[in-house]
């Protein structure tokens, strides 16, 4: 038996013509010496001409005429054909699942696309690390720990989305543009952390089971727009807090670099998330009650996640400025989660999800080890 049967008889009829097609082509080619050249009538809109702006031509410029009506169902075909060109009946479908424009469209994924692609920055330049001291073992070990969880969250936030791109009919092509440029920012949060862990003679920390649950739920989410809650409301918004929080209190320029950086990189991801689900939401209202579902159990995992001196430890460590300042340091955690549960609950707001009779994450971090 075949490592690959194809089932589907009329598109393996498809694609036995397509592949005949040149061979007859050029034989009556040859035979009369003069091209055809009908395919020069068969074309999308003729005569529009996109303009650049001030920063240059953007998504934004050519999305004029026909070609800039997002449908709300994509192209039946699900083939690679871009929006807008003259489809043959005969082309090969890739199987797309994601076709309706409500399941992955977000009105700001052009914009954000744009500004990714200018923002573009490397670890390996754009960080100072001539200027990495040796600090305290204290505040090493804490930074050290701390880089490792980054790590691992940081590989999921470029794993899931990915996932799904290969599933988004070629129609919303922006969304599918984004979503890459997300997969290179994570890979290079990924890269820069475990640089930092690396590069000033300490090394990475400890795993987290716990951590790994929470991501293993987020990459086994049954829908795009599931993982999304997931991911980006909760998952990346609760990073971006911490990266905020990051370049406050980071004990030199290296790492003041590295979460202001990222905090930028990050905050496009969850503005995406955030307009993704309101566009969802609004369109399908019904699947509230899987979206919740989703984040009972995301925010579950988080609860536990922060029952363990690994998650809780290390930023009030860096926070306090050592350990002899390490209750100031709880304070200023407890701040912290404060503003996480907080920005979370208006994330939430603004995707149109009423979160905060149902949400399981307390504002006051003492209730944390209560439970």
């Amino acid at each position: 038996m075949p490592a690959v049967q194809i089932k589907d008889e009329a598109r393996v009829g498809t694609e036995a013509r397509v592949k005949l097609q040149p061979s007859v082509y050029l034989e009556q080619l040859f035979k009369t010496g003069t091209p055809d050249l009908a395919w020069m009538n068969q074309h999308g809109e003729w005569g529009v001409r996109a303009k650049p702006g001030n920063l240059g031509l953007r998504l934004k410029d050519i999305e004029i005429g026909s070609y800039g009506v997002i449908p709300d169902r994509g192209g039946d075909h699900r083939s690679m054909a871009p929006r807008g060109a003259v489809v043959p009946p005969d082309v090969p479908s890739l199987g797309f699942t994601v076709n309706e424009k409500a399941e992955c469209w977000a009105d700001n994924a052009m914009e954000l696309y744009e500004e990714a692609v200018a923002r573009q920055w490397s670890s390996a330049r754009d960080i100072p690390w001539s200027e990495l001291k040796p600090l305290p073992d204290d505040l090493e070990h804490a930074m050290c720990q701390l880089c490792t969880f980054l790590t691992e969250v940081e590989f999921i936030a470029a794993d899931a989305p990915t996932r799904w791109m290969s599933q988004i009919n070629q129609d919303f092509l922006e969304v599918k543009l984004f979503l890459a440029t997300q997969a290179m920012d994570e890979a290079r949060h990924t890269d820069v952390f475990r640089k930092r862990a690396l590069a000033n003679g300490g090394g990475l920390g400890k795993a987290s089971a716990l951590s790994q649950l929470s991501l293993k739920r987020i990459f086994d989410s049954p829908s795009f727009s599931a993982q999304t809650a997931r991911l980006h409301l909760l998952g990346e918004g609760f990073v971006l807090t911490m990266f905020r929080q990051g370049e406050f209190i980071a004990p030199s320029r290296v790492e003041s670099e590295i979460f202001r950086r990222c905090m930028q990189d990050e905050s496009r991801h969850v503005g995406y998330g955030t307009m993704h689900l309101r566009a969802q939401l609004s369109a399908r209202p019904e699947l509230v009650n899987e979206i919740h579902e989703q984040l009972d159990d995301a925010e579950s995992i988080l609860l536990q996640l922060f029952s363990v001196p690994e998650s809780v430890e290390p930023m009030a460590i860096l926070m306090g400025g050592g350990l002899k300042h390490f209750d100031q340091g709880m304070e200023m955690q407890a701040n912290l989660w404060r503003r996480i549960v907080n920005e979370y609950l208006q994330r939430c707001d603004s995707a149109g999800l009423d979160r905060r009779p149902r949400c399981l994450l307390p504002t006051d971090f003492t209730k944390l080890f209560a439970a």
